[in-house]
């Protein structure tokens, strides 16, 4: 770092000392709330500001309750909790702040069927057109070309040098023989996860999402490859989870090893939800935690400021670089995994894949 990195560094700090009081007594600062509001889920997508001055998107509601289903925006909801913790809206219906339904829509204090489009499933609907356009756009190209041509460059060329990445050195020696036909799967797995966890980085529309720290979502994603992996074992697969090759004693009558085995085809996938989970929440919880150092010292002396600020920033610029890399490593890592839960379904005794 050089002394004019330094000298901005030391300006962004004086700035951001000089809001923080303001900001601490005007809005009661909790840096728990902040943290929380960031990687929970909600049925508005919340730009800045806070309380009356806060900037929200509304997202469409779409729940079943005692009096049949309804459709309305998000915005009909009052922006402050009454005593009970409710913000009542239309129909008898509210959004729950506080309790064991805090975020849900309930009717006389019972959660309702909501199908809504909350801030999660807003920002995923960005993500995959943002995905759709990139790959499209760089499909584009290949269909003006010849192999003869020379090799694309650009965000073209980029794309390419990834696809070509996580074939030859995660799908193809993760499954085996007769990997071209999980390609599709195994790529789409990859580059959602990446282009989700790139985009949660960003703290503004469109991104600001914590799609990828939303188990629901990593769920979802472990139940497809639970089920590709399924139906791509074969008779050898099954043989050795009824009836391995181990002494009898182990398998009968008391089916010990066969109970195990059972078992463990459902923690691969349950490993691969609370990886990919896991960590993505814990790294924007941090992220976000320690950039609110800075207003948690706001009403102390201004060298505590001072100092407390830089290293914020300092720390906060680390974790987001440490965050970039994290980003292709969970996609990768996940992608890797289910390459190779695949490719063990379907290997031979001999160790000659199906």
């Amino acid at each position: 770092m050089n002394l004019e990195q330094i000298k901005r560094l030391f300006c962004i700090a004086l700035m951001l000392v000089a809001l923080a009081p303001a900001t601490a007594r005007a809005a009661d600062f909790s840096a728990k709330e902040v943290v929380l509001e960031h990687i929970k889920d909600s049925h508005e997508w919340h730009v800045w500001g806070e309380g009356a001055n806060s900037v929200v998107i509304p997202l469409p509601v779409i729940v079943s309750s005692s009096t049949g289903w309804h459709v309305f925006s998000s915005s009909q909801f009052e922006h402050h909790a009454d005593g009970q913790g409710l913000r009542h809206g239309p129909y008898g219906l509210a959004i729950a702040t506080q309790g064991d339904n805090a975020g849900k829509i309930v009717e006389h204090g019972q959660p309702v069927l909501d199908l809504s489009v909350t801030k999660t499933v807003a920002v995923m609907f960005v993500n995959v057109a943002i995905l759709l356009c990139c790959i499209l756009l760089s499909a584009r190209w290949y269909k003006k070309r010849t192999a003869q041509d020379k090799a694309p460059g650009g965000f073209v060329g980029f794309v390419e040098m990834m696809v070509m990445y996580v074939v030859d050195e995660i799908i193809k020696p993760g499954v085996g023989r007769g990997y071209e036909k999980y390609v599709p799967y195994l790529l789409t797995c990859f580059f959602f996860i990446f282009t989700c966890n790139v985009m949660g980085l960003i703290p503004f529309p469109p991104g600001s999402g914590n799609v990828t720290g939303n188990i629901a979502v990593t769920f979802f994603l472990a139940l497809c490859t639970f089920v590709v992996v399924q139906f791509s074992g074969n008779k050898h697969y099954w043989k050795d989870i009824f009836w391995p090759d181990v002494p009898t004693w182990l398998k009968a009558p008391l089916p010990i090893i066969p109970v195990i085995e059972f078992v463990g085809i459902f923690t691969k996938p349950f490993a691969l939800m609370i990886r990919l989970f896991a960590n993505m929440m814990a790294g924007h919880a941090i992220a976000v935690a320690i950039t609110c150092i800075i207003f948690l010292v706001a009403t102390q002396t201004v060298a505590v400021q001072l100092s407390m600020s830089a290293l914020s920033i300092v720390m906060s610029v680390f974790m987001m670089c440490l965050e970039c890399l994290v980003c292709f490593i969970q996609a990768m890592v996940f992608t890797m995994l289910s390459a190779v839960f695949i490719g063990l379904a379907r290997v031979e005794p001999e160790g000659h894949e199906a």
